[in-house]
């Protein structure tokens, strides 16, 4: 993977770790459609973006009110981005002007939601989770909800990452067949923009642990331990924002809503067949991971039982000696040798013969 990635631009929210399981209990006992936003509390003021555009004009402009929003009422196509989603009265004001299902906008609030679609009869809802990667090599998470009607795209983004720049880009410029179609391809762009950006993670989660595998072989530490369950962790958070989402763009792909033209739905399988090389390179990865661990282990292993080697031979060497040096270590008055003028040089000499002896023995059988 040459090269250094083009992360994207940060944005002027916080962005949020991955967590396993986001608080609801404030949730408990309230009715269905209740709008309570779940997930980190923000102070934030939330940002709308309104593009209206044909194929022969755009019109991007910022929206302070969301009342002063309105349904289409001509051909054209209108797109309304929404940056944050702690506001719950910007979102009921949203969802007054388009006529949105309370459970709808219970599920935009809710930011711990799976990637999911959802028929609504008069629109569709699409949830996705949105990764991205920091210069640190950690992997933040974002929830991107989209509601698509006949003339219209709505995006809720819980942090404003700024991934559909390369869209808004292409509208401002009329580049491309962008303008030239409807709301249809519209939310087919936003929805590939934000899966081309799981390459970018995956690619950088793929460098860390080419590296890391190198160092396990190399140097295995309790430091290298630490990122081996760090990645495990990350890839976790990644597989289960990624995985359900096969399901969800596949249903797009085959469903007959009337606003989902058929020679559109060529482009939603075609991003269905890059989540599902997603989802086989996240599952590599992991395998990828497991075995860097069982890596660890064996190496961890091999250099113990190296050391106690090491031990074993060196306690072996100086069980003969320890025995000869007891044996004339005792202070029997008649012992034989006791007098003799070179008994002390000639034990040492026994003593080295027999260590030197076992050495060259352990060499030959390769115990050393």
């Amino acid at each position: 993977m040459p090269g250094r990635l083009d992360l994207p631009r940060e944005s002027a929210y916080k962005h949020t770790p991955m967590k396993l399981v986001q608080k609801r209990s404030k949730k408990t006992g309230l009715s269905p459609g209740t709008l309570i936003h779940i997930g980190e509390q923000r102070a934030d003021t939330v940002a709308i973006t309104l593009f209206t555009y044909s194929g022969a004009q755009c019109d991007e402009r910022s929206v302070l009110d969301p009342n002063d929003l309105r349904l289409p009422v001509d051909e054209t196509v209108t797109w309304i981005n929404v940056s944050g989603v702690h506001k719950v009265d910007v979102l009921e004001a949203i969802g007054k002007q388009f006529g949105l299902h309370p459970l709808l906008l219970e599920d935009i609030a809710n930011t711990d939601q799976r990637p999911k679609l959802d028929d609504y009869e008069t629109c569709l809802f699409l949830v996705m989770k949105m990764l991205t990667g920091t210069d640190r090599g950690d992997t933040l998470v974002e929830q991107i909800s989209f509601v698509i009607g006949r003339n219209y795209v709505l995006s809720f983004q819980e942090n404003g990452t700024d991934v559909f720049r390369p869209v808004r880009d292409r509208l401002r410029s009329g580049k491309g067949r962008l303008r030239q179609h409807g709301s249809d391809y519209l939310l087919y762009a936003l929805v590939d923009a934000v899966v081309d950006e799981y390459f970018a993670v995956l690619e950088i989660l793929g460098e860390k642990i080419e590296a890391l595998q190198e160092r396990v072989v190399a140097n295995p530490n309790p430091d290298t331990l630490r990122d081996i369950h760090a990645l495990k962790r990350q890839l976790l958070f990644v597989r289960r924002a990624v995985w359900p989402l096969r399901e969800a763009l596949n249903s797009l792909s085959r469903s007959e809503h009337p606003f989902l033209r058929e020679p559109i739905k060529v482009f939603f399988r075609d991003v269905h067949d890059h989540v599902i090389q997603i989802v086989d390179t996240i599952e590599t990865l992991r395998e990828m991971v497991s075995s860097s661990l069982d890596i660890y282990l064996s190496s961890v292993s091999y250099r113990l039982n190296a050391v106690m080697r090491v031990l074993t031979v060196i306690t072996t060497i100086f069980m003969p000696l320890s025995f000869i040096a007891s044996i004339y270590g005792m202070n029997f008055e008649h012992m034989p040798e006791l007098k003799w003028e070179w008994g002390y040089p000639l034990i040492l000499g026994i003593m080295g013969l027999v260590a030197g002896g076992m050495l060259i023995g352990f060499r030959q059988r390769k115990w050393l």
